[in-house]
């Protein structure tokens, strides 16, 4: 095949960021960089066309071609609902679908919701996002994808005379437009020819205003001369399965020995193994090596029902350990969500009150269960790195710091989501029909974590299940003062509304007067000094207006701290006493003596009240020895994990000396 005309060069970052109209994704965005992916590529074979995760096709033999992914990278195969979003926006729009039967990757880049770069031949072809203010699904094509739909499609079409110059990023006004299809709109993205230049842009006005814009008219995002065209042969699933089964054949050996390397050490080989079951595709491949890798072991499978669960996802965990005669060990919530909401209000991303009630309690209770016969927990978790930057640094193994006596052994955690895919497809895997039905990842079907786009079709799948919580959102947002708006585009889901948000509800005057009714700083004792079961002494407490960013960002001066997103929960360890602070205002310290307990619980109450107070005087940042603070504005004083815990710093500041006199 000529190498011009099948080209698999990554485009410029910028490239694909929709611009104009409402619909547009936020203009120079870029990844967050709190972590960064290594494994940020794949190949394809330009003989076969299939994509290949490693660089040699296992079916003619060819190395493929390099193709650099945006971060985080978690590649996937676009399920079928997806397509019928893409096959429907470019009916709608190019009134054509070049695509047709052949593999389409989708790779998830940062947006205000769902966004995903297009991939198909191996071509960059578009971006599918949700809009947030259409609360809708808009494609927008890149360059390579604009040069296949010019040769199928006569829409959405400008031609600009020839020109000298450098056109790429220009706003051109009707003296350099030829013509312009009848069908263009303002906003919408067009199709650019300029001579032997093709490629995108986007239109400023109405084709039929076009004689009377005297502003720009069009504005160029980017043409070339490069010749692009689909590849002759549409391939299958089956052929990208064959196409790479000798590196999934080594992946999946790899992951089995990881299992075995732990689960057959001395200290473990005669417990039993518990799989962390969710329902969810990780889960579901680690279920199945772990099968693979201990046939003669007691294997059985963890699911935590929070009653939150969607119903397809109930009954596939139930009928698939049916079906496989895998033991099931099932733990429910029953109506704890619905118990407490009434109380707590909606979760929100930095408000995770549901995971503790939900999800942290039934894990405790399987873990309990499952000590009472072995000395320690080994459950296999499918966790992955690349599901989000949270989980970069996931180990081969870890021991669980929010539940103690757990080891999770973590086989899968280097595979991408394409990875998970061809495994599951390779191996003839029964998955849950969610992953078809336009679903990324499968969890409570009401989590604030969950997309806009993802609400979308929990209220067509399920509306009476979405109506119930519909109902309970609107009359919390009445109480609140908020509008049904803030409700519709999914504004309930954060406590503190992010930047993107916030920009959102300017746009479109949507009031957050009703989230600004902060409740003042305080920490009551809520539970005196008391003997644990486990030994030692507890105090627990309730914390109003509680930041769990500001708290994160500073407990490392009372210990070694840990987040979980997913459950909600800072957990601080010295070196005999722990720290819990929970998102919903529950505060738990163990200790190994009443003074301890007392001591440790007075310093936590202490230095959530300095960062809440802080000033941002930057005294302390001269009193540490080994320079482990900053500064971070809004969010106040953070101390990193060098903190030596030597205090100077808690000398040193204004609110920390005064704080006798200050109302906690």
């Amino acid at each position: 095949m000529n190498k011009n005309k099948y080209s698999v060069q990554p485009p410029k970052r910028k490239e694909h960021t929709p611009e104009g109209g409402k619909g547009a994704v936020e203009k120079g965005r870029t990844s967050p960089r709190y972590a960064s992916y290594e494994k940020d590529y794949i190949f394809w074979c330009t003989t076969c066309n299939v994509p290949l995760i490693d660089t040699r096709c296992c079916t003619c033999g060819h190395e493929g071609q390099k193709i650099v992914l945006s971060q985080p990278a978690d590649v996937r195969f676009c399920s079928p609902y997806e397509r019928s979003v893409l096959r429907e926006h470019l009916l709608r729009s190019y009134g054509c679908d070049p695509i047709g039967d052949r593999l389409v990757l989708l790779n998830k880049i940062p947006g205000d919701d769902k966004t995903d770069e297009v991939i198909v031949d191996g071509l960059y072809f578009g971006v599918l996002n949700f809009d947030m203010h259409l609360m809708d699904y808009l494609f927008e094509p890149m360059v390579q994808g604009a040069k296949i739909l010019i040769e199928h499609s006569p829409q959405k079409l400008v031609t600009l005379k020839k020109s000298s110059r450098h056109l790429n990023g220009k706003k051109v006004d009707i003296s350099v437009i030829e013509s312009m299809s009848s069908d263009i709109k303002e906003g919408d993205s067009v199709l650019i020819i300029s001579g032997a230049l093709t490629g995108f842009g986007v239109s400023y006005c109405n084709a039929q205003d076009l004689q009377a814009c005297e502003g720009p008219a069009v504005r160029v995002r980017k043409i070339d001369s490069q010749s692009v065209s689909l590849h002759p042969k549409i391939s299958s699933i089956g052929d990208a399965v064959a196409a790479n089964i000798e590196h999934l054949r080594s992946l999946g050996k790899d992951a089995i020995n990881t299992i075995k390397g732990i689960a057959n050490q001395k200290q473990y080989k005669d417990i039993p193994v518990h799989v962390s079951f969710s329902g969810g595709k990780d889960s579901l491949v680690i279920l199945d090596l772990a099968r693979s890798a201990l046939r003669n072991r007691d294997l059985k499978a963890f699911f935590l029902n929070t009653g939150i669960e969607f119903p397809e996802t109930v009954e596939f965990v139930h009928e698939y350990c049916d079906d496989n005669s895998i033991e099931l060990i099932e733990k429910k919530a029953g109506d704890s969500f619905w118990d407490n909401v009434g109380a707590f209000g909606p979760p929100a991303k930095d408000f995770r009150w549901c995971c503790k009630i939900c999800k942290l309690a039934p894990a405790n209770a399987a873990i309990e269960q499952c000590l009472e016969n072995a000395p320690v927990c080994l459950t296999i978790d499918g966790k992955r790195k690349h599901e989000s930057f949270a989980r970069a640094k996931i180990a081969a193994s870890e021991k669980n710091p929010f539940v103690p006596g757990q080891l999770n052994i973590f086989p899968i955690r280097d595979w991408r989501a394409i990875e998970v895919w061809l495994y599951i497809y390779w191996r003839g895997l029964k998955y849950n029909p969610l992953y078809d039905m336009g679903f990324e990842r499968v969890g409570c079907y009401l989590c604030p974590a969950a997309l806009s786009a993802e609400y979308q079709r929990f209220r067509e799948l399920h509306p009476k299940l979405y109506g119930r919580w519909d109902n309970f959102l609107s009359e919390w947002a009445k109480k609140a003062g908020l509008s049904e708006e803030f409700i519709t585009h999914g504004l309930w889901r954060w406590k503190e509304l992010p930047p993107k948000m916030i920009r959102l509800c300017e746009e479109m005057g949507i009031s957050t007067s009703g989230l600004n009714e902060i409740s003042p700083f305080s920490v009551e004792m809520t539970s005196g000094i008391s003997p644990c079961r486990a030994g030692g002494y507890s105090v627990e407490g309730a914390i109003q207006g509680l930041s769990m960013k500001k708290a994160g960002n500073i407990l490392n001066i009372i210990g070694a701290t840990t987040f979980s997103e997913e459950l909600g929960l800072i957990l601080v360890k010295t070196s005999s006493s722990t720290v819990k602070l929970f998102s919903s205002g529950s505060l738990v310290v163990n200790a190994e003596n009443q003074g301890e307990a007392d001591r440790l619980f007075l310093a936590v109450s202490r230095q959530l009240l300095r960062n809440h107070k802080c000033t941002g005087c930057g005294i302390c940042l001269k009193a540490c020895p080994v320079g482990a603070i900053s500064l971070d504005g809004a969010n106040g004083v953070v101390i990193d994990g060098s903190c030596i815990q030597c205090g100077k710093c808690t000398g040193s500041c204004v609110i920390m000396k005064y704080s006798d006199k200050m109302k906690l």
